[in-house]
């Protein structure tokens, strides 16, 4: 499923596909905002989204066998939740 497609799915549920798009678009926009500036995101029931340091490191070129410093960085991170997990194994 991509973005079209939940936009699609929601849409059935609130009536039309304008307010769908509006409502999706202002989840994943928080979403991205709040854990960029280093705060957690926790849903209840579906998992947790946060920001997590990468530490620097040492990688080597595939094809010419170099290495490479690749630096520090940030990357988001999810955890899902309990009942998540549970629906997924087919627990619930």
């Amino acid at each position: 499923m991509n973005k079209r497609d939940l936009i699609d799915a929601i849409s059935g549920r609130l009536g039309d596909k304008k307010t769908a798009t509006e409502a999706v678009n202002a989840v994943l926009e928080t979403i991205q905002q709040t854990v960029a500036k280093g705060d957690k995101v926790a849903i209840t029931g579906f998992g947790v989204f946060e920001k997590a340091e990468r530490a620097a490191r040492t990688a080597r070129n595939p094809s010419t066998g170099a290495t490479i410093n690749v630096p520090a960085s940030f990357v988001p991170k999810f955890r899902p939740g309990a009942d998540f997990k549970a629906l997924v194994n087919g627990e619930k």
